[in-house]
Protein backbone atom coordinates (compact mmCIF):
# COMPACT_ATOMS: atom_id res chain seq x y z
CA UNK A 1 0.00 0.00 0.00
CA UNK A 2 1.14 3.32 -0.91
CA UNK A 3 0.74 6.82 1.20
CA UNK A 4 -1.47 9.45 -0.67
CA UNK A 5 0.20 11.75 1.34
CA UNK A 6 3.50 12.19 3.89
CA UNK A 7 1.76 13.14 7.57
CA UNK A 8 3.56 15.41 8.89
CA UNK A 9 3.29 17.62 11.96
CA UNK A 10 4.58 21.60 11.55
CA UNK A 11 6.02 23.55 14.47
CA UNK A 12 3.18 26.41 13.96
CA UNK A 13 4.46 28.19 16.62
CA UNK A 14 5.92 32.13 15.82
CA UNK A 15 5.53 31.27 12.10
CA UNK A 16 4.04 32.99 9.27
CA UNK A 17 0.92 31.61 7.83
CA UNK A 18 -0.86 33.22 5.23
CA UNK A 19 -4.38 32.81 5.52
CA UNK A 20 -6.95 34.73 2.49
CA UNK A 21 -10.57 35.01 2.43
CA UNK A 22 -13.47 35.60 5.04
CA UNK A 23 -16.56 34.29 6.33
CA UNK A 24 -17.25 30.81 8.46
CA UNK A 25 -14.43 29.10 6.59
CA UNK A 26 -11.00 31.63 7.04
CA UNK A 27 -12.81 32.52 10.20
CA UNK A 28 -12.50 28.69 11.49
CA UNK A 29 -8.40 28.72 9.90
CA UNK A 30 -7.54 31.72 11.41
CA UNK A 31 -8.63 29.92 14.95
CA UNK A 32 -7.23 27.04 14.23
CA UNK A 33 -3.80 28.57 13.21
CA UNK A 34 -3.56 31.07 16.23
CA UNK A 35 -4.63 28.87 18.31
CA UNK A 36 -1.42 26.71 16.95
CA UNK A 37 0.40 29.72 17.95
CA UNK A 38 1.17 30.93 13.73
CA UNK A 39 1.22 34.18 13.03
CA UNK A 40 -1.55 35.03 10.57
CA UNK A 41 -0.85 37.52 7.53
CA UNK A 42 -2.58 38.29 4.21
CA UNK A 43 -1.38 37.28 0.58
CA UNK A 44 1.11 39.83 0.10
CA UNK A 45 2.82 38.65 3.34
CA UNK A 46 5.92 36.53 3.10
CA UNK A 47 5.40 32.71 4.18
CA UNK A 48 5.93 28.93 3.52
CA UNK A 49 2.28 27.82 4.03
CA UNK A 50 -0.82 29.64 2.79
CA UNK A 51 -4.31 28.76 3.33
CA UNK A 52 -7.22 29.88 0.86
CA UNK A 53 -10.84 29.68 2.07
CA UNK A 54 -12.32 32.26 -0.73
CA UNK A 55 -16.06 31.02 -2.08
CA UNK A 56 -15.46 32.01 -5.72
CA UNK A 57 -14.26 29.20 -7.58
CA UNK A 58 -12.46 31.76 -10.19
CA UNK A 59 -11.19 33.94 -7.67
CA UNK A 60 -9.77 30.86 -5.27
CA UNK A 61 -7.94 29.42 -8.43
CA UNK A 62 -6.43 33.05 -8.73
CA UNK A 63 -4.71 33.01 -5.48
CA UNK A 64 -3.92 29.26 -5.29
CA UNK A 65 -2.44 30.12 -8.59
CA UNK A 66 -0.10 33.08 -7.55
CA UNK A 67 0.81 31.69 -4.12
CA UNK A 68 2.22 28.31 -6.34
CA UNK A 69 3.98 31.12 -8.64
CA UNK A 70 5.98 32.03 -5.73
CA UNK A 71 6.42 29.01 -3.91
CA UNK A 72 4.04 28.83 -1.34
CA UNK A 73 2.22 25.44 -0.46
CA UNK A 74 -0.92 26.17 -0.17
CA UNK A 75 -4.39 24.61 1.38
CA UNK A 76 -7.43 25.29 -0.74
CA UNK A 77 -10.70 24.85 1.77
CA UNK A 78 -12.95 22.49 0.09
CA UNK A 79 -10.59 21.94 -3.36
CA UNK A 80 -8.41 18.76 -2.98
CA UNK A 81 -7.39 19.17 -5.80
CA UNK A 82 -5.66 21.96 -5.37
CA UNK A 83 -4.05 21.15 -2.06
CA UNK A 84 -0.23 20.66 -1.47
CA UNK A 85 -1.10 19.85 2.15
CA UNK A 86 -4.23 18.98 3.49
CA UNK A 87 -5.57 19.85 7.43
CA UNK A 88 -6.12 17.41 9.25
CA UNK A 89 -9.61 16.68 12.51
CA UNK A 90 -7.32 16.93 15.39
CA UNK A 91 -7.94 15.25 18.64
CA UNK A 92 -5.98 17.38 21.54
CA UNK A 93 -4.43 15.92 24.64
CA UNK A 94 -1.44 18.17 24.59
CA UNK A 95 1.62 17.11 23.76
CA UNK A 96 0.03 13.96 22.08
CA UNK A 97 -2.26 15.17 19.00
CA UNK A 98 -3.96 12.87 16.88
CA UNK A 99 -4.44 13.57 13.32
CA UNK A 100 -7.05 12.29 11.13
CA UNK A 101 -6.87 13.01 7.53
CA UNK A 102 -8.80 11.56 3.94
CA UNK A 103 -6.46 13.39 1.31
CA UNK A 104 -9.33 16.16 1.46
CA UNK A 105 -11.85 13.54 0.02
CA UNK A 106 -14.09 13.42 3.07
CA UNK A 107 -14.10 15.87 5.53
CA UNK A 108 -17.30 14.62 7.49
CA UNK A 109 -15.59 11.09 7.50
CA UNK A 110 -12.74 12.83 9.39
CA UNK A 111 -15.12 14.48 11.51
CA UNK A 112 -16.97 11.46 12.29
CA UNK A 113 -13.60 9.22 13.44
CA UNK A 114 -12.34 12.31 15.44
CA UNK A 115 -15.59 12.24 17.46
CA UNK A 116 -14.96 8.65 17.91
CA UNK A 117 -11.67 8.87 19.20
CA UNK A 118 -12.35 11.73 21.42
CA UNK A 119 -14.88 9.24 23.64
CA UNK A 120 -11.68 6.83 23.29
CA UNK A 121 -8.94 8.34 24.25
CA UNK A 122 -8.65 9.46 27.99
CA UNK A 123 -8.23 12.95 29.12
CA UNK A 124 -4.92 11.48 30.97
CA UNK A 125 -3.71 11.16 28.18
CA UNK A 126 -1.43 14.01 27.99
CA UNK A 127 -0.17 13.87 31.22
CA UNK A 128 1.23 10.30 30.68
CA UNK A 129 3.26 11.69 28.08
CA UNK A 130 4.75 14.69 30.45
CA UNK A 131 5.13 11.95 32.58
CA UNK A 132 7.29 9.70 30.14
CA UNK A 133 9.23 12.46 29.23
CA UNK A 134 10.25 13.68 32.79
CA UNK A 135 11.09 10.11 33.23
CA UNK A 136 13.37 9.64 29.95
CA UNK A 137 16.37 9.59 31.80
CA UNK A 138 15.29 7.00 34.26
CA UNK A 139 14.01 4.94 31.72
CA UNK A 140 17.43 4.79 29.55
CA UNK A 141 18.77 4.44 32.20
CA UNK A 142 17.19 0.95 33.22
CA UNK A 143 17.09 0.12 29.21
CA UNK A 144 20.64 1.20 27.98
CA UNK A 145 20.25 -0.86 24.92
CA UNK A 146 17.31 1.24 22.61
CA UNK A 147 16.30 -2.13 21.04
CA UNK A 148 15.21 -3.33 24.68
CA UNK A 149 13.60 -0.33 25.62
CA UNK A 150 11.62 0.25 22.65
CA UNK A 151 10.37 -3.86 23.51
CA UNK A 152 9.98 -2.97 26.99
CA UNK A 153 7.64 0.07 26.55
CA UNK A 154 5.81 -1.33 23.81
CA UNK A 155 4.72 -4.52 25.93
CA UNK A 156 3.83 -1.65 28.63
CA UNK A 157 1.97 0.06 26.34
CA UNK A 158 0.26 -2.65 25.23
CA UNK A 159 -3.86 -3.25 26.33
CA UNK A 160 -3.72 -4.53 30.14
CA UNK A 161 0.07 -3.62 30.08
CA UNK A 162 1.51 -1.10 33.12
CA UNK A 163 1.56 1.91 30.79
CA UNK A 164 -1.82 0.87 28.91
CA UNK A 165 -2.57 3.98 27.02
CA UNK A 166 -6.35 4.12 27.27
CA UNK A 167 -6.24 3.48 30.58
CA UNK A 168 -2.72 4.35 32.56
CA UNK A 169 -2.59 7.75 34.34
CA UNK A 170 0.95 9.57 34.92
CA UNK A 171 1.78 8.10 38.40
CA UNK A 172 1.87 4.63 36.76
CA UNK A 173 5.46 5.40 35.11
CA UNK A 174 7.33 5.05 38.58
CA UNK A 175 5.37 2.39 39.79
CA UNK A 176 6.26 0.48 36.05
CA UNK A 177 10.29 1.64 36.19
CA UNK A 178 10.17 0.12 39.82
CA UNK A 179 8.72 -3.25 38.87
CA UNK A 180 9.66 -3.48 34.92
CA UNK A 181 11.33 -6.65 34.44
CA UNK A 182 13.89 -7.45 31.53
CA UNK A 183 13.09 -6.64 27.44
CA UNK A 184 11.52 -9.43 25.65
CA UNK A 185 13.89 -10.57 23.12
CA UNK A 186 15.21 -13.22 21.00
CA UNK A 187 13.73 -14.68 17.98
CA UNK A 188 9.79 -15.40 17.22
CA UNK A 189 8.70 -17.18 14.41
CA UNK A 190 5.32 -16.15 12.12
CA UNK A 191 3.35 -19.00 10.24
CA UNK A 192 1.02 -16.74 8.09
CA UNK A 193 -2.51 -18.45 7.70
CA UNK A 194 -3.58 -16.10 4.65
CA UNK A 195 -2.00 -13.11 2.74
CA UNK A 196 -4.54 -10.87 4.72
CA UNK A 197 -2.53 -9.32 7.55
CA UNK A 198 -5.92 -8.85 9.65
CA UNK A 199 -5.79 -12.60 9.85
CA UNK A 200 -2.52 -12.31 12.10
CA UNK A 201 -3.12 -12.64 16.15
CA UNK A 202 -3.34 -9.80 18.42
CA UNK A 203 0.43 -10.90 19.53
CA UNK A 204 1.56 -11.50 15.97
CA UNK A 205 0.76 -7.98 14.91
CA UNK A 206 2.80 -6.39 18.22
CA UNK A 207 5.44 -9.06 17.40
CA UNK A 208 5.69 -7.24 13.93
CA UNK A 209 5.24 -3.05 15.63
CA UNK A 210 8.23 -4.28 17.68
CA UNK A 211 10.65 -5.75 16.26
CA UNK A 212 14.25 -4.98 15.11
CA UNK A 213 14.74 -7.10 12.85
CA UNK A 214 12.12 -8.83 10.30
CA UNK A 215 13.64 -11.97 8.37
CA UNK A 216 11.39 -12.98 5.59
CA UNK A 217 11.39 -14.22 2.14
CA UNK A 218 10.56 -12.47 -1.52
CA UNK A 219 7.13 -14.62 -0.99
CA UNK A 220 6.04 -12.75 2.22
CA UNK A 221 3.54 -10.58 1.16
CA UNK A 222 4.11 -6.64 1.15
CA UNK A 223 0.55 -5.99 3.22
CA UNK A 224 1.91 -7.89 5.75
CA UNK A 225 5.19 -6.60 6.06
CA UNK A 226 3.61 -3.31 6.11
CA UNK A 227 2.49 -3.73 9.43
CA UNK A 228 6.24 -4.02 10.86
CA UNK A 229 8.32 -0.88 11.63
CA UNK A 230 9.25 1.09 8.85
CA UNK A 231 12.95 1.44 10.26
CA UNK A 232 13.11 -2.46 11.25
CA UNK A 233 16.38 -3.93 9.75
CA UNK A 234 15.18 -6.35 6.78
CA UNK A 235 16.90 -9.67 6.02
CA UNK A 236 16.11 -12.85 3.93
CA UNK A 237 17.90 -14.96 6.38
CA UNK A 238 17.80 -15.26 10.64
CA UNK A 239 21.63 -13.67 11.77
CA UNK A 240 24.23 -16.39 12.79
CA UNK A 241 24.83 -14.50 15.73
CA UNK A 242 21.96 -13.68 18.71
CA UNK A 243 21.24 -10.00 18.13
CA UNK A 244 19.79 -7.61 20.92
CA UNK A 245 15.92 -7.37 20.87
CA UNK A 246 13.25 -9.06 18.62
CA UNK A 247 13.70 -10.67 15.72
CA UNK A 248 10.58 -11.80 14.00
CA UNK A 249 10.94 -14.91 11.18
CA UNK A 250 7.76 -14.97 9.05
CA UNK A 251 7.10 -18.18 6.93
CA UNK A 252 4.33 -18.99 4.33
CA UNK A 253 2.14 -22.08 5.35
CA UNK A 254 3.93 -23.77 2.99
CA UNK A 255 7.96 -22.99 4.54
CA UNK A 256 9.22 -25.26 7.86
CA UNK A 257 9.24 -23.04 11.02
Amino acid sequence: MTLASLPIFVAARGRTVILVGDGDAAAAKRRLLERAGARVVGEDGTAALAIVAVDDEADAQAVVARLKARGVLVNAVDRPALCDFTLPAIVDRSPVIVAIGTGGVSAGLAAALRQRLEALLPPTLGRLAEALFAARGAIRARFADPGARRMALGAAFAEGGALDVLAAGPEAVERWLESAGDAPGGVVHILLRSDDPDDLTLREARWLAQAERICAGDDVPAAILSRARADAVRTASLPAQPQPGLTVAIHEPTQPT
